[in-house]
C-alpha cells in the first residue's frame, strides 16, 4: 500500500469494512510545529467545541463534508454528469454552489472522483489504522534523524476515542514517537487509557473563566482544567497552547490567570501563545458556513509580546507563534 491520489478520494463504502476505521480529514507531512522534530500530523474529524476562530472548520463535524472552491473550477462539466441528484449549481458554465439538502453525501461522493481541478473536495474519509500508519511511516527516516514522529490532531482526536487508542498503541509498537494535540474535553478514563501510549502532549487552554469559555466554545472548562492536571501528574512532557483571540482571551487578567495556573506544573515545557489569524476563514465559506469573526483584526504585534513577557514573569518558558 502506498500514498497515492486514491487516499484523497472519498469512498462511501469504506466505513463498512470488517476492520475498524476512523474518519480522517487530512495528513500534513513534514510539520515542525506540532511536537519535536519532523512530524506527520493526522487530522481526525469531530470536535465537542465550536470555536468561532477555528482554522480547521472542516474537522468540527463528525461526518464527511463537501467543500467547494468555485474559482478552481475549469468548467469541464464532469461533476454535473456524475451527480445522481442534480445538486450542483452553475454560473457562466462553472460550478458555483451545491444544494447540500439534496446532496447524498456520505453515501455518494462521485463528483469529487471526477473533479481533477480540485474545485470539489470531501473532508473526511474512512481509513483503517494500517492505512493511516502506512502514510505516516513513509517518512520514518526523517523521524529517526530528527526525533520526530506522528501527532494526532483534529478537530479533537479524542472525539474518536477507540480509533485514537488503536492508532497510538500501534504506532508505539512500530517504534514511533507519538503526540496528541487536544482541547482536553474528554472523559478522564479515556484520556488515561490513550495517555499510556503517548510520548508528548500539546494542550489548548482557551480561557480560564468557565463562563467565558462556555460562551465562546460551547462548553465550560471544568473537565479541561482537571485533565491538564492529570496529564502533568502522568509525567508526560506537556506544552500548553493559548490561541490569543481579540475581545475574548487577550486580556492581562486572563493571561495572568493562565500563567499562574500552569506555573506550578512539573512537566511543562512551555506556553505557546498563538496570535489569532484569518487563514482559515476561506474554508468556512467552502463549507457554506458563516465565519463569525469576519473583519476581525489580528492582535497588534507589540501587544502580543507584552502579554508574552507578562506570562514569563511567572517563571515559565513562553514562545510566540508555537
Amino acid at each position: 500500500m502506498s500514498w497515492s491520489h486514491d487516499y484523497l478520494l472519498y469512498d462511501p463504502d469504506a466505513g463498512n469494512r470488517t476492520e475498524p476505521t476512523g474518519l480522517v480529514s487530512d495528513f500534513q507531512r513534514f510539520s515542525i510545529h506540532d511536537g519535536p522534530g519532523i512530524r506527520t500530523i493526522v487530522f481526525l474529524k469531530g470536535c465537542p467545541l465550536h470555536c468561532a476562530w477555528c482554522a480547521n472548520p472542516e474537522t468540527i463535524s463528525a461526518r464527511p463534508e463537501i467543500m467547494l472552491i468555485p474559482h478552481n473550477c475549469i468548467g469541464c462539466g464532469q461533476c454535473y454528469d456524475a451527480c445522481p441528484v442534480n445538486c450542483l449549481r452553475e454560473t457562466n458554465g462553472r460550478i458555483s454552489a451545491i444544494d447540500r439538502n439534496k446532496c447524498l453525501l456520505p453515501q455518494c461522493g462521485k463528483c469529487q472522483h471526477v473533479c481533477y481541478a480540485n474545485a470539489i473536495n470531501i473532508s473526511g474519509r474512512f481509513l483503517s489504522v494500517a492505512e493511516v500508519l502506512d502514510v505516516v511511516l513513509r517518512d520514518y527516516e526523517f523521524y529517526e534523524r530528527t526525533g520526530g514522529g506522528v501527532t494526532f490532531s483534529g478537530g479533537e482526536p479524542f472525539a474518536q476515542p477507540a480509533f485514537l487508542l488503536e492508532l497510538a498503541r500501534t504506532a508505539k509498537m512500530l517504534n514511533l514517537h507519538t503526540a496528541v494535540e487536544t482541547c482536553g474535553h474528554v472523559n478522564g478514563e479515556t484520556l488515561s487509557s490513550v495517555l499510556e501510549h503517548l510520548d508528548y502532549v500539546l494542550y489548548d487552554l482557551k480561557h480560564m473563566d468557565p463562563d467565558m469559555h462556555l460562551q465562546k466554545t460551547g462548553v465550560n472548562n471544568r473537565i479541561i482544567l482537571e485533565n491538564v492536571k492529570r496529564i502533568d501528574a502522568s509525567g508526560k512532557p506537556l506544552r500548553i497552547r493559548l490561541p490569543l483571540i481579540p475581545q475574548f482571551n487577550d486580556s492581562e487578567e486572563n493571561v495572568r490567570a493562565t500563567a499562574e495556573f500552569i506555573a506550578g506544573f512539573s512537566n511543562l515545557e512551555a506556553l505557546d501563545i498563538l496570535p489569532y489569524h484569518r487563514m482559515g476563514e476561506a474554508k468556512w465559506g467552502q463549507l457554506n458556513q458563516e465565519y463569525q469573526l469576519h473583519g476581525m483584526t489580528p492582535p497588534d504585534k507589540d501587544r502580543v509580546y507584552e502579554l508574552a513577557d507578562l506570562a514569563r514573569s511567572y517563571g515559565i518558558e513562553v514562545t510566540v507563534g508555537g
